[in-house]
């Protein structure tokens, strides 16, 4: 199968953390995960460091960046401890994400419009460091805007409200909210930056969003780790890389 304008799949092992933190163990390690994606097929490494470390710890960071061979995304929120790690390991990406301590998982994008002085700053250091500057938000075009304007190399649209349309939505509200995020990935890319999409992707969901030919890269990990209890770690990233492959082919 040829593949044209091939799609990366980033693997998120924050959920790897979460089942280890459960028993309070060195087990599952997620820099084993992250390994075992490396030799699946994933094209890179994503971990959220959550201000109240719920699964990814300070530790897992310093062992992913000095153990992997994949570019390793650090998923954070704006804050200025999240900027002295980040500077610190240097990783390949920052994502820059929303975050609440009552949330279960992150449930929307960065107000980017609002807050630009602050995050044109923050963001400052973070690119001349050399990591590529990912903001997390949703399609709005006010916040691509935003986005571009304070130089963020990335932005990742969040595809959460997609896929709880794709659950328990009518097919009229899912091809809404497809045409939005097909329209804000044409509008991000026109303006220069890269563009990423990721939240609630599924094997069953995945592919209208893996057509979206603006989209270069996906960032995937509840579900495959959910998947990987019953498929094993390696075949569920193998036949999310395959949907991907077919949606592109």
């Amino acid at each position: 199968m040829k593949v044209l304008n091939k799609l990366r799949l980033g693997v998120n092992i924050d959920h790897i953390a979460t089942l280890r933190n459960a028993r309070g163990t060195a087990w599952p390690d997620p820099l084993r995960a992250a390994l075992l994606a490396e030799a699946a097929g994933a094209d890179g490494i994503t971990a959220h460091l959550r201000e109240d470390r719920r699964h990814i710890q300070d530790a897992d960071m310093d062992a992913l960046c000095a153990g992997i061979g994949l570019p390793l995304n650090f998923e954070c929120a704006p804050t200025d401890q999240m900027a002295e790690m980040a500077l610190r390991l240097k990783p390949h990406a920052v994502c820059l994400v929303p975050e609440k301590r009552e949330e279960r998982t992150t449930e929307g994008g960065l107000d980017v419009a609002t807050d630009e002085m602050r995050l044109a700053h923050y963001i400052a250091p973070l690119s001349a460091a050399g990591c590529r500057v990912s903001l997390f938000i949703g399609h709005d075009e006010n916040q691509i805007r935003a986005a571009a304007r304070i130089g963020a190399a990335v932005v990742e649209l969040h595809t959460g409200h997609y896929s709880d349309l794709h659950a328990e939505g009518s097919l009229a509200q899912v091809e809404a909210e497809l045409d939005a995020l097909r329209k804000g990935a044409a509008l991000a890319q026109s303006l220069g930056l890269e563009v990423h999409a990721g939240h609630g992707l599924t094997f069953e969901n995945v592919t209208p969003i893996a057509a979206i030919p603006e989209i270069t890269e996906l960032n995937v990990g509840h579900f495959l780790i959910g998947e990987a209890v019953f498929l094993g770690l390696g075949n569920a990233i193998e036949e999310m890389r395959r949907l991907m492959d077919m949606a592109r082919a």
